[in-house]
């Protein structure tokens, strides 16, 4: 668990958003939901998903929020706004949950992600946005 102050950790128990991706391998598509489950159960191999460049993925992300204070290794809070971010990463998916993070922080781990060709799946719609979601 993150090591935020009481007051933090209780307003954003409430507010935690969960942001998904993974890669298809090529002719693959399988039930968005199912995969879901499959990472939230941490499957390290899901067959039909491509590896990721896991460590790169990591060292953008760090990049790009290099303002917020890492908390470790795969967890940032911002000391100058709201929000927080934690990741879990297989070698074919991240899972990034966010707690009470702005829209336009959850934008930018996005477009991290698009960076990657990797599409995000929204398991509270639920609805994976690329070009083959119905």
């Amino acid at each position: 668990m993150l090591d935020f102050d009481w007051q933090f950790s209780i307003l954003n128990f409430f507010n935690m958003y969960e942001l998904l991706f993974w890669n298809y391998c090529d002719g693959i598509y399988l039930n968005h939901h199912e995969v879901y489950e499959d990472i939230c159960e941490e499957q390290i191999d899901i067959d039909g998903l491509e590896a990721l460049p896991v460590q790169v993925i990591f060292n953008r992300i760090a990049s790009v929020f290099s303002k917020w204070e890492k908390v470790d290794d795969r967890s940032w809070k911002n000391n100058s706004g709201v929000g927080a971010f934690h990741i879990r990463s297989t070698p074919q998916s991240i899972k990034i949950d966010c707690y009470g993070t702005e829209g336009k922080t959850m934008d930018a781990l996005v477009s991290i992600m698009e960076e990657f060709k990797c599409a995000l799946y929204d398991p509270q719609v639920p609805q994976r946005y690329d070009e083959m979601a119905e």
